[in-house]
């Protein structure tokens, strides 16, 4: 008998529904069979809510998004949960989130998430439901990665010694409709392959603009990002000046526990155009001398146009 694995795919803040689609079409691709995966879910809105309901039901997929609309933190309709796969795009800085009736709450081993911003409690919220080789991966406003304010700092590092940290990717800005912030993805792990070590990947200058407002990633640019992950699970992967950088624990409680992945990729390295140092100074010299000359011209046309109309500076 032909014995397939269930894995548990969650989603604490589903909104429509769309990383469950997402993973359908991903498990569909690579050869498996969709029933693989069980999904639970759960959103507060409830208009959006009736929305995740009519989108899974129209796609065929058999979820559990609890008998009604609530809020994870104040009403978790999956309280004994233990996910495979967490997925997540939670509200960027949303607040207020119940703080005040969930201070003794069990999830926040961490620390205590401030009221007036619940990056930390999604992250702690997600750990909590997380089975023994569980794995997160979610979207998060640029702001958590270097919060050292109402004990968010004190959070991050207490996360990091505990070694879930397995990777960090900066992302360029206008990735979606609603925002035009740049985001980081996170991906937190239990049971981590590299021990004791994170990833981190700027990708800031990736992707490409399909109009003047918004951004996409090309088939090639994700898979250059899931070669990467795989390259350095593998512990094969070489840092790459400007783009990846293997870091131990240490080196991140060097700064600070700060986990911005430019301070640990550095900047990449230009090619050398051949042109001596002092030729090129001279030319970049010379041609802000004409830049200046260009611009006092201008500046003196203003003038005699404006003292003509009767405004003279």
């Amino acid at each position: 008998m032909l014995c397939i694995k269930v894995v548990l795919l969650w989603d604490c803040c589903c909104g429509s529904g769309g990383m469950f689609v997402q993973s359908e079409k991903f498990i569909e691709a690579h050869s498996h069979k969709r029933g693989a995966i069980s999904v639970y879910g759960q959103e507060a809105n409830p208009d959006t809510w009736k929305m995740a309901k009519m989108n899974m039901a129209i796609r065929g997929i058999d979820a559990n998004l609890g008998p009604y609309n609530a809020d994870t933190f104040t009403n978790d309709l999956h309280p004994t949960l233990k996910a495979d796969y967490i997925l997540a795009n939670p509200p960027f800085n949303y607040h207020p989130w119940g703080q005040e009736h969930l201070k003794d709450d069990k999830r926040w081993k961490y620390g205590l998430p401030p009221a007036g911003n619940a990056n930390y409690a999604w992250i702690q919220h997600m750990i909590h439901h997380l089975a023994p080789n569980g794995k997160i991966g979610l979207v998060l406003a640029n702001g958590a990665l270097s919060s050292q304010t109402r004990g968010e700092g004190d959070i991050r590092k207490n996360i990091i010694n505990d070694d879930l940290i397995e990777g960090i990717i900066a992302m360029p800005t206008q990735l979606f409709y609603s925002v035009t912030i740049p985001v980081t993805l996170w991906f937190i792990t239990k049971n981590k392959k590299q021990k004791g070590k994170t990833l981190f990947i700027d990708a800031r200058k990736m992707g490409h603009m399909v109009d003047r407002k918004h951004r996409d990633f090309s088939d090639e640019d994700i898979q250059k990002l899931a070669d990467t992950f795989s390259s350095f699970q593998a512990g094969t992967l070489e840092d790459v000046k400007g783009f990846c950088a293997v870091v131990t624990t240490q080196d991140i409680a060097k700064q600070d526990y700060i986990l911005t992945p430019g301070r640990y990729v550095g900047i990449e390295e230009q090619e050398d155009d051949g042109e001596p140092f002092d030729d090129k100074m001279k030319r970049l010299t010379g041609e802000l001398s004409e830049m200046f000359k260009k611009s006092h011209e201008l500046e003196e046309e203003i003038r005699k146009k404006l003292g003509a109309i009767g405004y003279d500076i």
